[in-house]
């Protein structure tokens, strides 16, 4: 069978290793997870009917052996009824069914063989598969893993000038701030010198003021007001 011709390279095949030569592993698994389903459907008829070959071919041969031994009782019994000529053509039957027989054990070996072949090749492809379900969920993972860390480091690129432009305000309200402590300094130099007898006079003027309300407070009382 032509599926059989593909067994060595099927069993043989390395789905890790094949992985890992991929440029593209996740569209390239895609195509390969693809391709191994039908391997794996064509696999599955042909071993269904290599095994169906199987129990007929065993069939066949215990029907043989049934039929060889019922020959056997049959000539035991025509030797226990003095029957010589019977018993003969029973051995006879008995011989012609062995020789049958032992075509049907070759037949039963070759399709018995091609039977395990044919299920260790499907159990191969359903585990290469299972493999590479797994190793597709994997990679896509890692791959929104990627997608999520491009996203992060654009954040952070933002977030990088922000702080700059953030710096460069700082630095230009100091500026304003200096400018405009400078000219506070300016307009107080620039103000008229305080005269200090203004100064004293108006700390007199507030004491008089002060005296004669208290002077006031006393007359009140003297008059009872």
């Amino acid at each position: 069978m032509a599926i059989l011709g593909r067994f060595s390279d099927i069993i043989s095949a390395n789905v890790n290793a094949i992985i890992d030569r991929m440029e593209e592993p996740e569209k390239m698994i895609d195509q390969y997870l693809r391709d191994m389903m039908e391997d794996l459907a064509e696999v599955k008829q042909s071993t269904a009917g290599i095994m169906a070959e199987e129990t007929r071919a065993k069939r066949e041969i215990d029907q043989n052996e049934a039929e060889v031994n019922k020959y056997n009782q049959l000539a035991k019994k025509a030797l226990e009824a003095n029957n010589e000529d019977d018993a003969r053509i029973f051995l006879s039957k008995k011989q012609e069914l062995e020789s049958v027989g032992a075509g049907l054990a070759t037949s039963y070996a070759a399709a018995h063989e091609n039977a395990v072949k044919m299920r260790q090749m499907h159990d191969k492809l359903a585990k290469d598969i299972e493999t590479l379900r797994q190793r597709r969920a994997m990679i896509k993972g890692k791959l929104s893993v990627a997608k999520a860390q491009e996203t992060l480091n654009d954040v952070s690129d933002n977030v990088t000038k922000s702080e700059s432009a953030m710096g460069s305000f700082s630095r230009m309200e100091d500026k304003a701030n200096r400018l405009l402590d400078e000219a506070n300094a300016m307009s107080e130099l620039n103000s008229e010198p305080m005269d200090s007898a203004k100064a004293l006079e108006e700390k007199y003027a507030n004491q008089t003021s002060a005296a004669v309300e208290d002077e006031l407070e006393r007359m009140k009382k003297e008059l009872g007001k």
